[in-house]
């Protein structure tokens, strides 16, 4: 039996895709939501005429963690637009994530491992 190789692939890919983004540009920004497509599930969609980011359900347990973690974000945007907290009050927040975070949907995820043995 010959053994054969298959041919590599040859992608033409952007340097910026590959290094650490500079997410005060925006190819650096572009790059950065490519990768959270990658990782985390994030897809492009449209609502009503308007580009929105949303997260992807089939990405299971992370979805769920990332869904919780934009909610409470929500939350507290939500509560400074409405005058229920101030500029400052939001922007701590923000700036100490999750150190004040409250959201009270929020429940304790199991571990990969353990999720996994509960599939079984």
């Amino acid at each position: 039996m010959e053994n054969r190789c298959a041919a590599p692939i040859s992608w033409d890919v952007s340097p910026s895709a590959l290094a650490v983004p500079d997410i005060d540009t925006n190819i650096g920004l572009m790059h950065t939501l490519f990768a959270l497509e990658d990782l985390r599930g994030l897809k492009v969609g449209q609502i009503d005429g308007e580009l929105c980011l949303r997260l992807d359900k089939h990405k299971g347990l992370e979805y769920i963690s990332m869904f919780d973690m934009l909610s409470a974000w929500y939350e507290q945007e939500e509560k400074y637009r409405n005058g229920e907290i101030t500029k400052e009050e939001y922007d701590q927040w923000r700036y100490n994530y999750p150190k004040y975070d409250t959201y009270s949907r929020r429940a304790k995820v199991p571990s990969q491992e353990i999720s996994d043995l509960f599939t079984k």
